[in-house]
């Protein structure tokens, strides 16, 4: 067996030393140019180094092992890869043969103004407050953001930031469904994470072909601030001004371009239809 492993940044080779230990395996270094020059790749790294690379990990179709090591691992948590020794594992189960990779769906985000480009994300894309907190985090020291500071970030805001009015126009096997209202947040999930650990879409399942659409309408302050503990258990649902969906796809309208964050990077701007691309990545976990 052949793997090409990926190192994002602040990982390094020895970082590989668990798996190659007693290992039959030849290791490459970085992405393959085709899939018959590799039999599987390992990621070390955080969502953003997955995000970063999904059109090439789409191309190639090949099984992808994650190994949680950057500041923000929503997607191997919502693998139930925790830690390096739960990647270890799964890699020599899958190595020996005892688990096959499995398919799951990616999220696809196409701005309406240039519908030539498609943009991939694994976990969570947003817009209003998370995708502000998630661009001041990326301004901080890379062990901050790896030790809350998207909740440090999200904090900072939540007095702060205005509500936008939204228009989402949703399809699915229902029909289609539109509505306009003013928004604090919207989140459109394929996992259940994002913000390193919060729960904002605690009934997605990213092999069911569809989008779970967290929608937070205009709170006053105080309430606002009581609901940001609650997404860490997904009981934020219990509010009334949560609204909470699924769609096979959506599209995003605002009254002024508003930045799109997905997997904690910054995508693309308002209007854009986001949606689920099935089965596109194969996964071990």
């Amino acid at each position: 067996m052949r793997a090409a492993v990926i190192f994002g940044l602040g990982t390094s080779p020895p970082e590989l030393e668990l798996f190659k230990a007693n290992s039959p395996t030849e290791w490459l270094d970085g992405v393959p140019a085709a899939s018959g020059e590799a039999d599987a790749i390992l990621i070390f790294g955080g969502d953003g180094t997955i995000h970063r690379h999904l059109p090439a990990l789409v191309r190639l179709q090949l099984p992808l092992l994650i190994v949680p090591a950057g500041s923000g691992n929503d997607f191997a948590r919502a693998l139930k890869l925790r830690s390096l020794q739960d990647s270890v594992r799964a890699w020599r189960d899958f190595e020996a043969g005892r688990i096959e990779a499995r398919a799951i769906d990616l999220g696809v985000i196409v701005p309406t103004t240039s519908p030539e480009r498609t943009h991939f994300f694994c976990c969570v894309a947003g817009i209003g407050l998370d995708a502000a907190a998630a661009g001041r985090a990326n301004q901080m020291p890379r062990w901050l953001r790896g030790h809350g500071g998207y909740a440090l970030a999200l904090l900072s805001l939540l007095v702060k930031l205005p509500a936008f009015s939204l228009r989402l126009t949703q399809f699915s096997e229902m029909g289609e469904i539109e509505s306009e209202k003013p928004t604090l947040l919207a989140a459109f999930a394929n996992t259940q994470f994002y913000g390193d650990g919060m729960r904002i879409a605690p009934e997605a399942d990213f092999a069911d072909g569809k989008l779970d659409i967290c929608r937070i309408n205009p709170l006053n302050p105080f309430r606002l601030f009581c609901l940001f503990p609650t997404v860490y258990f997904g009981r934020h649902l219990q509010v009334p001004e949560v609204e909470y969906s699924r769609a096979e796809r959506v599209l995003v309208q605002t009254e002024t371009p508003r930045e799109i964050y997905a997997d904690g990077e910054f995508v693309s701007e308002t209007p854009a239809e986001i949606s689920v691309a099935p089965r596109a990545l194969r996964v071990i976990y």
